[in-house]
C-alpha cells in the first residue's frame, strides 16, 4: 500500500489514523532519508493515541516516552553506527502490551528487531510531497494496513492517493 501526502499536516493526519488504530505491542519501523517526514508521522501517531504532548525527534536522546491511551516509545537509531550499540539499548523493554513503539532509522537495527512489524518507508518527492509505502509483516499488520486503507477511503478532508 502506498499513500501520497502533500504537506506535513497531511503526513501527521495519516499518523493520526495509525495511532487511532494502534494496539498494544504494535511496532512501526520507519525508514527514509533526512527530511522525509518520519517525525511528522510519529507526531500524528502520538495525537491518534490521545497524547497531547508534541512528539519531538529523539535523535539526541535516542528514546522518548509519551503517555496517552497507550504509551508511545519513540526511538531514533540515527546516531548509532554499530549493531552492538543497538542491542545494548535493551529494545525488548520497549515492546510491551501497554505500549506502541515507533523506531526511526530502523534499517540500522535490521536483524535485531522483531520480524512482525509494520515497516513504513518514506520518500521525499518535489515540493512537500511524500510517498509513504506500508510493508506489513505478520497477520496483525496485514489487518492494520487494511484498516488504515479503509479509514483513508472514508476521509473527506484530504485527498489521498492509494496505489
Amino acid at each position: 500500500m502506498t499513500v501520497t501526502t502533500h504537506s506535513p499536516e497531511q503526513t501527521r493526519r495519516l499518523g493520526r489514523f495509525i495511532g487511532g488504530l494502534a494496539q498494544g505491542n504494535d511496532l512501526y519501523l520507519l525508514k527514509g532519508n533526512l527530511g522525509t517526514g518520519k517525525t511528522h508521522l510519529v507526531q500524528g501517531i502520538a495525537f491518534g493515541l490521545g497524547i497531547r504532548e508534541y512528539a519531538c525527534s529523539p535523535s539526541y536522546m535516542i528514546a522518548r516516552e509519551y503517555h496517552g491511551r497507550l504509551a508511545l516509545y519513540h526511538l531514533d537509531l540515527y546516531r548509532l553506527d554499530h549493531i552492538e550499540e543497538i542491542t545494548d539499548l535493551g529494545l525488548d523493554e520497549y515492546f510491551r502490551a501497554d505500549a506502541v513503539c515507533a523506531i526511526e532509522w530502523a534499517e540500522k537495527g535490521s536483524g535485531v528487531l522483531p520480524q512482525d512489524n509494520l515497516t513504513i518507508e518514506l520518500q521525499h518527492l518535489p515540493g512537500d510531497v511524500r510517498e509513504i509505502n506500508f510493508l506489513p509483516r505478520g497477520i496483525r499488520y496485514d489487518n492494520l494496513a487494511t484498516a488504515i486503507m479503509n479509514a483513508l477511503a472514508q476521509d473527506r478532508e484530504i485527498t489521498w492517493k492509494l496505489a
